[in-house]
């Protein structure tokens, strides 16, 4: 049974912020001739086992694709169904974060959520000052084109009001980001064999690893990670420039 799997070591070899887009929920539960539905409620239940394993395993960062701007266009009972999934993985998430040490964000325009996910969210980030430790974020209605516009807005009411006057670089524009305060992912995953990003994290993951594999989201599994940690570490790492 998953409960008796062993708790792994925590190692210094992992990449410090893993970054995935959850795909092929849809398609895993196709296969298996049930509802769409059913394929984001096992995709639901794994981001909890996956999370809980980047947290054992050192990882300190770990942000989720889970629900996009263009995913309102969606068969509105599956719509539906997500937002019930996040509510009640949101609840669960209040009564186990201090005692699983896991801190919750949440990317993307809360205002554009049903009001209980927004009251959640609101709770989800209180619980998340009190304490330190490894972190989940989730994008909820995101797009990272909007990020960015968003942000340049933010940076330019903020100059305009006088409240900065130091000119805009690479680092004052990701303090207007979601992710401010935060690493860039090392590592970025995609499950489900689509090979692009999606409008997830474009400013983010600028250098970045990235990682495809055929594996639907819900048969992602603790040792399909461990094959895309084994990749990143195999990968050299220059940022532009050239190694002595």
């Amino acid at each position: 049974m998953a409960n008796d799997r062993k708790k792994p070591e925590r190692r210094s070899d992992v990449p410090k912020h893993i970054a995935i887009i959850l795909d092929g929920n849809g398609r895993w539960a196709k296969k298996r001739g049930l509802p769409r539905t059913a394929g984001h409620a096992v995709g639901s239940e794994n981001f909890r086992k996956i999370a809980l394993y980047c947290r054992d395993i050192g990882v300190d960062y770990l942000t989720v694709y889970a629900f996009s701007t263009e995913n309102w266009k969606r068969p509105q009972d599956e719509v539906k169904t997500i937002m019930r999934l996040l509510n009640r993985y949101l609840h669960e998430a209040i009564d186990t974060m201090e005692r699983d040490r896991m801190k919750m964000k949440v990317f993307g325009d809360v205002s554009g959520l049903p009001e209980s996910l927004q009251t959640l969210v609101a709770q989800t980030n209180e619980i998340s000052r009190r304490y330190e430790g490894f972190q989940a974020n989730i994008c909820l209605n995101y797009g990272g084109r909007a990020e960015l516009v968003q942000a340049a807005q933010r940076y330019a009411e903020a100059y305009a009001a006088g409240e900065v006057t130091q000119p805009l670089t690479e680092e004052t524009f990701s303090d207007y980001l979601y992710s401010a305060g935060i690493p860039d992912p090392d590592l970025l995953i995609r499950p489900g064999g689509e090979q692009r990003i999606s409008n997830f994290l474009l400013w983010q993951c600028a250098y970045a690893e990235f990682y495809f594999t055929d594996v639907l989201w819900p048969d992602f599994s603790p040792e399909e990670l461990e094959k895309a940690i084994a990749v990143y570490q195999s990968r050299d790492r220059r940022f532009g420039g050239v190694k002595a």
